[in-house]
C-alpha cells in the first residue's frame, strides 16, 4: 500500500517533458519543509491505495507519460515497486526527488529528476551528495532559485559536479512570485551558461493555488 495525495493528469509544467500531457501520481510525505513549498497539502492528506488501485487509476487518464511526486516519493518503500510495475506496463516514468534519499536502486529505465536544494530553501545541508554518482545520462538535474546567492551557488554545483555532461538536462527554475524571470534568464546569458531556464508553466495557465492540474 502507497499513500497517495492525488492522481490527476494536467500540462507537465516542467523538465524537458514540459508541455506534454501527463499523469500525476502524488504521494504524500516530505522529509523537508523548503520555504517556498507550493505542495504543503501533500505533507500529511491522503489515501492508502494499493499498486493495482493506483495503476487502474493512471490507466483512466490514458496517458503513457507518468510522473511520479510528492511530498518526497521516495520517503515510501513501496514506491519503487510501483515505478517497476509502470515501466514494466510500458509507461513512461518520471520520478521527481528532493535529493536526500538515495536514488541508487531506482529502475534503470525510469528517468529521475534530481532536485539539488539551493541555500535559499534552508534545506540544502540534507542534500545527500552520494545520489550525483547514481545519476545516468537519460536523468535530469534541478535548481529551484529565490535569488544571485541561489544562483551562484547552483553555478557552482553545476559546474564542480560538471552536470551538463553527467545528465541529459540541467534546469535553473525561479522560485515562482520571488524570483522575477527576466532576472534569471539575464543572469544565464551574461554568463553563458549551459543550462535549461524553466518556469511552472501550469501556474500561468492556472495560477499558483490551483491543484490537480
Amino acid at each position: 500500500m502507497l499513500k497517495v495525495n492525488e492522481i490527476f493528469k494536467s500540462i507537465q509544467g516542467e523538465g524537458s517533458f514540459a508541455g506534454r500531457l501527463c499523469s500525476f501520481i502524488r504521494l504524500t510525505g516530505c522529509n523537508l519543509r523548503c520555504g517556498y513549498c507550493d505542495t504543503k497539502y501533500a505533507y500529511k492528506d491522503g489515501d492508502d491505495l494499493s499498486i493495482e488501485e493506483i495503476i487502474q487509476r493512471v490507466k483512466m487518464l490514458g496517458q503513457d507519460l507518468v510522473e511520479i511526486t510528492g511530498g518526497e516519493p521516495l520517503l515510501q518503500k513501496e514506491t519503487t515497486k510501483l515505478i517497476d510495475t509502470l515501466i514494466k506496463q510500458k509507461y513512461i516514468v518520471l520520478i521527481e526527488t528532493n535529493g536526500t534519499i538515495s536514488i541508487k536502486n531506482i529502475n534503470q529505465h525510469a528517468i529521475i529528476i534530481l532536485d539539488l536544494k539551493c541555500p535559499g530553501s534552508k534545506m540544502s545541508a540534507k542534500t545527500l551528495w552520494k545520489n550525483i554518482e547514481y545519476l545516468r545520462k537519460k536523468d535530469e538535474v534541478k535548481f529551484v532559485i529565490g535569488d544571485r546567492k541561489d544562483y551562484d551557488w547552483a553555478k557552482d554545483i553545476a559546474a564542480k559536479y560538471n552536470l551538463t555532461q553527467r545528465v541529459n538536462y540541467v534546469h535553473f527554475s525561479p522560485v515562482y512570485g520571488k524570483l522575477v524571470p527576466k532576472e534569471l534568464a539575464e543572469w544565464i546569458c551574461c554568463d553563458n551558461l549551459d543550462v535549461r531556464m524553466q518556469i511552472q508553466i501550469h501556474k500561468y495557465i492556472w495560477g499558483s493555488d490551483a491543484r490537480g492540474v
